[in-house]
């Protein structure tokens, strides 16, 4: 398959390439909030309070543009049930649990080796 980039041609994908938009789904996917957004959804749809209070620190404006940026790129579906008030969840597409068990991964890893980076850091 060949890929128009914006300057560029490419026959492969290539996340290292400057043009490639590659690059704009690892900017999202590296994110600390996307990645733990994307982890508390591997237990179902939420809704956005819930996924607020799981993501502790994180403010509305920052949850909701993760949420649309997630949704934006097909890892996330947004459904809206008719009630009053509204009932909004949000889901892990295929490819968003696809991608869940790496970033689960990650998230292990940091909290297996904090010690060891936190040691390094004072060394």
């Amino acid at each position: 398959m060949v890929m128009i980039c914006a300057t560029e041609q490419h026959d492969r994908h290539d996340v290292y390439a400057a043009q490639c938009p590659c690059r704009e789904v690892l900017d999202l996917l590296a994110n600390k909030w996307s990645a733990l957004a994307i982890g508390a959804m591997e237990e179902g749809p939420q809704r956005f309070g819930a996924l607020q209070r799981r993501l502790e620190g994180i403010s509305p404006k920052v949850l909701t543009n993760t949420l649309r940026r997630l949704e934006e790129k097909g890892f996330v579906d947004r459904t809206i049930y008719p009630a009053v008030p509204l009932h909004v969840e949000y889901a892990l597409t295929d490819l968003g649990r696809s991608v869940a068990q790496p970033l689960a991964q990650l998230r292990h890893w940091v909290e297996n080796h904090l010690d060891e980076i936190a040691q390094a850091q004072r060394a």
